[in-house]
Parts: structure tokens; sequence; C-alpha cells
């Protein structure tokens, strides 16, 4: 598959089925995020594994929606501040590193035949307090990712003439 095929395979899954992961297809995949680029290679970025029941019935507190319960394991992305790099007019770029993370994880789960979505709307304070979360750290996307239940839905996207410059 070449990467155009990748990127239109990959989707915003929405039910899961109850399969567990394979170790070895998450190992792959945490495996491609170590490599996603970031500012100044400063990696400011957290991951955590979520599988277990008592995790996941924590996490769904903080996300209380009947599709992200399907899934059977979950991924926490978290931004770590003290370790972003900062441009000099003070923009800080841990945002954009956990993006191109994040993506990097999204993407090697669609290779490996998993489907995956992010979550950024959910109770960040909850979550933090919930897993003990330190003050120097951000959670900033939830991912479910598992074996898919739906088919993808066809994307929409604008067109090249209105996105190109």
């Amino acid at each position: 598959m070449d990467f155009l095929e990748l990127v239109k395979k990959r989707y915003s899954c929405r039910n899961y089925q109850p399969t567990s992961i394979e170790k070895e297809k998450l190992d792959y995949i945490i495996a491609c995020v170590r490599f996603a680029p970031s500012a100044v290679n400063k990696q400011p970025w957290a991951f955590r594994i979520i599988s277990n029941k008592e995790e996941k019935e924590k996490l769904r507190q903080c996300y209380d929606r009947e599709w992200f319960a399907t899934a059977p394991t979950y991924i926490m992305a978290s931004i770590l501040h003290d370790e972003e790099w900062v441009r000099a007019d003070g923009k800080h770029h841990g945002n954009i590193d956990i993006a191109i993370a994040v993506e990097h994880l999204c993407l090697a789960a669609a290779e490996q035949g998993l489907g995956t979505c992010w979550v950024c709307n959910f109770d960040v304070e909850r979550c933090t307090q919930l897993f003990n979360i330190p003050s120097n750290e951000e959670v900033a996307v939830l991912i479910p990712i598992g074996y898919a239940a739906d088919e993808a839905k066809e994307k929409k996207r604008k067109d090249l003439k209105d996105i190109l410059r």
C-alpha cells in the first residue's frame, strides 16, 4: 500500500470489536510514534496504553460516550510542557508536536488493520485527577484503538483549488 492509500484508509472509527489487540501490533505502533518529528527534537510527550478494566472505567468517566466504550484499548497522549520547545516569540510547540506524534500513531494503527479516533473533547481536569497526572503534563488527546466494527464512510474534503495558495 502506498502512502496515499494509507492516508485514505485511516478514518475516525466510532465502533470497535471487543477483540484484544496483539502486543506486537501495539509495540509496532509505539515504535512508529517514537520516530515522530518534533520541534528541536524535544519529543515533549508521554503515552499511556490503557487496557485493564479499572483504568478503562476511569477513562470512560472523562468521556462518557457509548461509542467510546466499545474500544478494547485506549492510548492517552500528553504534552510535557517543561520539555516543549518555545519559539523566540513565545509560541509553544507542544500542541504541534503531540499532533504529529498522534497522527503517526493513527497511521501506524491503520497500516496494522486497526481503527482509531482522535478525542479532544473530554474532561481534562477529571482525567488529570483520576490518573494522577503531574503538573508539568497535559493530557491532550485520547485515542480509542481496536479492530473496527464499522465501515469507513467517504471522506468529505475540500477541493485542491480551495486549499492550495
